[in-house]
């Protein structure tokens, strides 16, 4: 009797302590700009359901990406180290621009994620956890290597191959769909039987939704509402809205699902984005730059938290944040245990989401490669580039980048001067050396490679011509 006893007891403690487990539900959107939804400002988007969950929760206004584009953004978020330990530096690995108008060979880096990095998923699954990645990838060919019991869309691919409307390809999980079923929709209705089957165990959801990155597609009846709205002096693009609206059905839906399943208090719900929004179909006013930029504009992106009876209802943080913190926070909401060996360069969010103090920190971005303009928009604070080889730092209200071609360094005082108008660096320049240093330290530290070497192939007579005839243009557009 005491044998069967004590077993009861053990029995009762186990599904006990599962049962405080909560559900994880991580939404993350692919090029969504820090305004692209109503709860930051957006006067033509529509996103009732993201601004519900937003407001039950907290938001941080400070929340930056791994990165300025897709894959070494996502590689940051995954292994939750800087760019020079997973070494993914950009989409793919070759030279990006023309030759001529590129001073230095680029550090290649590589553009998978090595399998014996271990993620947070990898982590939740040895705690218990049934996990999913349901959506976009890029990091390999399978997600599930890296720790996700379930892979639906993921692969190599960047974006959708054959768009948003069926067939998708050779995307894993997606050959048999409706004709008509729109891409977004069939990742909803993917993330509803997930959680469905996986309700009464704790589960970690990664919904990585290809939207809205390129091809910028849509609904028809989604655009046909857009088109009859008046346009928003921030926004307009009735594509990129009627894209956005169908993220947010979605949303609507799986929190429906929860509700119904009777476990929404049960779930942390994650918001976030792996970097600015797209420059010619959307605004990130008043930031400087967009998707494939170091300045605000490319990095900084929207993220809240919504946790029922652990996160305040409408709190809000402005401490800056960055992808690499996701690793240890995840960890610490499901128990999952981080390797000794691993070097992570986050810390856990958790005493911020209690509205807790923390000290002061520097966040650091390491690109040593190229990212070429887009080619029909005219508001690039870089003609050719949207970003030539730099390291980032911010600390603070001071943000510094420092660019290898020429060792210039720009300084802005982001409590001042949002918008990276005006660079102190000749104003500040204590602040502005120190800042260096530090920057310079850390890429020691973190053996953080800097293209030295010189590309035969500049052309600087090529390079001008190139940007006089871009601005000349750009003056005869207005």
């Amino acid at each position: 009797m005491r044998l069967i006893a004590s077993f009861l007891l053990l029995f009762s403690v186990l599904s006990k302590a599962k049962e405080h487990k909560p559900n994880i539900l991580f939404i993350y959107l692919d090029d969504f700009g820090w305004r692209d939804t109503s709860y930051a400002g957006s006067d033509f988007y529509e996103t009732p359901n993201i601004d519900k969950l937003a407001k039950g929760g907290m938001v941080f206004s400070n929340a930056y990406a791994g990165a300025a584009n897709c894959a070494p953004s996502r590689a940051c978020l995954l292994s939750g180290q800087y760019s020079p330990r997973h070494k993914i530096y950009n989409v793919g690995t070759g030279p990006r621009g023309k030759s001529a108008y590129r001073r230095l060979i680029h550090i290649p880096g590589t553009n998978t994620l090595s399998p014996e990095i271990p993620t947070w998923a990898k982590a939740a699954k040895e705690a218990g956890y049934a996990t999913a990645s349901i959506g976009k990838w890029h990091l390999s060919s399978d997600p599930t290597l890296h720790g996700f019991d379930l892979n639906i869309g993921g692969s190599k691919s960047g974006s959708p191959p054959k768009g948003y409307f069926p067939p998708h390809g050779k995307i894993t999980g997606l050959t048999k769909i409706d004709k008509n079923e729109y891409l977004t929709d069939t990742l909803t209705s993917e993330a509803i039987k997930f959680i469905n089957k996986k309700s009464d165990l704790p589960w970690l959801l990664y919904l990585t939704h290809f939207a809205v990155h390129t091809p910028i597609q849509a609904k028809n009846k989604d655009k046909e509402y857009f088109e009859n709205k008046p346009p928003g002096k921030l926004h307009k693009d009735t594509i990129m809205a009627a894209m956005i609206k169908s993220v947010d059905d979605g949303v609507g839906k799986i929190i429906s699902t929860l509700n119904s399943l009777g476990i929404k208090e049960k779930t942390v719900i994650i918001f976030y984005s792996d970097n600015g929004g797209y420059g010619p179909a959307t605004s990130m006013h008043p930031l400087k730059g967009y998707k494939g930029t170091y300045y605000e504009g490319g990095i900084r992106v929207p993220f809240f938290v919504n946790w029922p009876k652990v996160v305040r209802s409408g709190s809000k943080c402005e401490t800056p944040i960055t992808a690499v913190d996701l690793y240890p926070t995840i960890c610490e909401i499901t128990g999952g245990q981080i390797n000794k060996d691993h070097n992570l360069d986050g810390i856990s969010l958790i005493p911020l989401l209690k509205e807790k103090e923390i000290k002061e920190r520097s966040l650091y971005w390491h690109f040593p490669a190229y990212l070429q303009s887009y080619k029909r928009y005219n508001e690039q604070p870089d003609p050719l580039f949207r970003a030539r080889p730099c390291g980032v730092i911010r600390k603070g209200k001071w943000k510094l980048i420092e660019y290898f071609e020429d060792g210039r360094t720009e300084l802005f005082n982001l409590d001042t001067d949002i918008s990276e108008s005006k660079n102190l660096a000749t104003d500040h320049p204590e602040i502005a050396s120190s800042l260096r240093s530090s920057l310079s330290k850390w890429r020691t530290q973190i053996k953080a490679p800097v293209p030295t070497q010189p590309n035969p192939k500049f052309d600087q007579e090529a390079e001008q011509r190139a940007i006089n005839e871009l601005h000349k243009r750009n003056r005869d557009k207005k």
